[in-house]
């Protein structure tokens, strides 16, 4: 064999021993399943956090934003939230709440998770069945005081798995009170007022 083809044998075996490393870290990510979506949330949720106060909030919503993209299915959330009325909305008003209602979502968690103080998140590893969802389970460690109960309700779609909940203490459903706020507006001005409703709640969030 010449030292030509020992080279070229050498590399084809190098690119598929990477290959298969690729492949293993892959499957063990999927493996993970709905885990992972939330583990990465709270990365997020940590970076946001530990960026502060001092760092303007324009950008701590650009940190965050990707990650709620990735995380959130605010799609069906939003659909959820407004409920059957939504299918029958132009598809300017639904672009219009679909911009509105991710603005509004990006801005209350960075504002709620707007400083560091040693706080720490456990995500368990153990999800549990509800239907064809799953829930994530996951604590709020402060530094001192109580800790806080925050699952997130998991659904397996084309881009994997994404969340479409939230419960607090385990058990408090934002989309349900979502769905009262938004439906009462949608009675009282139509799509134009939940939109104006969500920027100025976005508008006071980052002030």
């Amino acid at each position: 064999m010449s030292n030509l083809e020992a080279r070229r044998r050498d590399v084809f075996a190098a690119v598929a021993a990477f290959g298969v490393c690729v492949s293993l870290r892959a499957r063990a990510a999927d493996d993970r399943g709905p885990v992972a979506p939330v583990e990465a949330l709270v990365d997020g949720l940590l970076g946001v956090m530990k960026a502060g106060k001092q760092t303007p909030f324009a950008q701590r919503y650009d940190m965050l934003a990707p990650v709620i993209d990735k995380t959130f299915n605010l799609q069906a959330i939003l659909e959820e939230s407004v409920g059957t009325s939504w299918a029958t909305l132009p598809p300017d008003q639904q672009t219009m709440l679909e911009k509105a209602f991710r603005r509004y979502t990006v801005s209350s968690y960075v504002n709620s998770f707007h400083s560091f103080d040693g706080t720490r998140f456990e995500v368990k590893p153990e999800t549990r069945a509800v239907g064809t969802e799953q829930v994530v389970e996951s604590l709020i460690l402060p530094k001192s005081g109580d800790s806080h109960e925050l699952d997130y309700v998991m659904r397996e779609g084309d881009s994997g798995w994404r969340v479409v909940d939230v419960l607090a203490d385990g058990s408090i459903s934002r989309v349900a009170v979502q769905r009262s706020d938004f439906r009462r507006l949608l009675s009282r001005g139509g799509p134009q007022a939940l939109a104006d409703s969500l920027r100025a709640k976005s508008s006071d969030l980052s002030g």
